[in-house]
């Protein structure tokens, strides 16, 4: 059976963000993400997460200037120091809220740079990275995200995503970064869903869902999730699958896709 996350950073708007992780676990969630946990004290948040019973599913790692338009650092070139001072930070907070996976934003494809040394930046930063993490039982995570919603944003594809984890396992060793697969992003990119995730299966650490093409519910739109978390379930995947929507309206009442999987 599905186990859903209820993404705080979206869901349950009608809260301030503390008092979304109450309100998630009384519509029955067990887990829960949310973009990024660095304007609050990663005790607080473990609090709210313990108060409810809830697992701390994945963040992100910082981003670089979010209010001026930066969406990652993973893949920048000349901002390797950067990232690596703020892995340490997101490594903190890992640690801290418990969660087993740590999503490391690509970033923005930047002027007078090309591709081929973006790829090159994200590759070398994701296996240091993955070299930080020790004993930790955590992997981390990239996502290709489409360019309607984040124009410009470097990683868009699934293979192009497999491709850059497979190089950065040469450095340092398998299983510590795994794709991200949105469905919402998959379908607006590329389609064809259900061959794309049976190709990777194997390496998806974390799956997230909309409908498309509004992000809202997921039930709302062109994508047929009951068939897709069939198949989730037949592939044997255990992980955690984000609600990362926008609700129509309010969120509890919205949540009549989701009565099925929520243990209530």
């Amino acid at each position: 059976m599905p186990r859903l996350a209820a993404n705080l950073s979206m869901m349950y708007q009608e809260y301030e963000f503390l008092d979304r992780f109450a309100a998630a676990a009384r519509d029955g969630f067990k887990g829960v993400e949310f973009l990024f946990p660095f304007d609050f004290p990663a005790a607080e948040i473990r609090s709210r997460l313990d108060a409810n019973g809830l697992t701390q599913a994945l963040f992100n790692c910082p981003p670089g200037d979010w209010a001026k338009g930066e969406r990652g650092l993973g893949s920048l070139p000349g901002r390797e120091d950067e990232f690596r001072r703020t892995f340490g930070r997101a490594l903190e907070y890992a640690d801290a809220l418990g969660n087993r996976r740590l999503h490391v934003m690509a970033g923005l494809v930047q002027p007078g740079r090309s591709r081929e040394e973006h790829r090159a930046t994200y590759v070398k930063n994701l296996a240091w990275a993955a070299g930080q993490l020790g004993t930790r039982d955590l992997v981390l995570v990239i996502e290709p995200i489409n360019t309607r919603d984040i124009p410009g944003f470097f990683l868009n594809r699934q293979d192009e995503a497999q491709a850059i984890c497979r190089d950065a396992a040469a450095i340092a060793g398998p299983g510590k970064v795994k794709v991200q697969m949105d469905f919402y992003h998959c379908q607006i990119v590329e389609g064809d869903l259900a061959m794309k995730f049976r190709q990777h299966a194997g390496e998806v650490g974390h799956i997230q869902v909309a409908g498309v093409p509004e992000r809202h519910e997921p039930d709302v739109g062109e994508i047929n999730y009951p068939y897709l978390f069939k198949l989730i379930d037949e592939s044997g995947y255990d992980g955690w699958i984000g609600c990362e929507y926008r609700p129509r309206s309010g969120t509890t009442q919205g949540l009549g896709w989701a009565k099925p999987w929520l243990p209530g």
